[in-house]
């Protein structure tokens, strides 16, 4: 089947398999490597991307289901060469250690402050769940969701991720 697609602000015209997932479409024929795909079963959010402006899990949706449509990859998010104030704030508030998780992460904590901009601690983790950590115990990425939050707020970056 042949797709159009537009991802990061590109247009794509491809042929993909129908059963093909989002996940592998983005990473095997965009190159979109930061796009990580963990477990190909919706279970770790890995693979959060946002499909018109809203997060998904890309290893749950086919490619075919994309068409027609916009994705944006945590490789779109930076603007410039600076990046989203969330990206801006796993880095200063340091919300990684093995970095596995933290592209779906990101995504997720767009979505969520999109949806909540002013979330407190316990809203933070329930608006982040299904996005699995192993290494960080989340406090740091909590803080830098709210460190975001505080940033966003203030207007002083262009939202990324579509208009809802």
């Amino acid at each position: 089947m042949r797709i159009t697609v537009d991802v990061d602000g590109t247009r794509y015209s491809d042929e993909v398999e129908p059963r093909m997932l989002l996940v592998h479409y983005l990473r095997d024929q965009l190159g979109k490597v930061g796009t990580v795909s963990g477990c190909d079963t919706s279970n770790c959010g890995a693979c959060t991307v946002h499909l018109d402006g809203r997060s998904v899990k890309s290893c749950s949706v086919l490619a075919v289901q994309a068409d027609g449509h916009e994705v944006t990859t945590v490789e779109g998010l930076a603007q410039d060469g600076t990046l989203h104030p969330v990206q801006e704030a796993f880095h200063e508030c340091h919300a990684l250690q093995c970095g596995y998780c933290t592209p779906g992460m990101i995504m997720q904590s767009i979505d969520l402050l999109e949806e909540n901009p002013d979330p407190d601690e316990q809203q933070v983790r329930e608006g982040l769940e299904g996005n699995l950590c192993r290494c960080t115990g989340y406090q740091n990425i909590v803080k830098a969701v709210q460190s975001a939050a505080g940033t966003m707020r203030e207007g002083s970056a262009p939202q990324a991720g579509g208009a809802r």
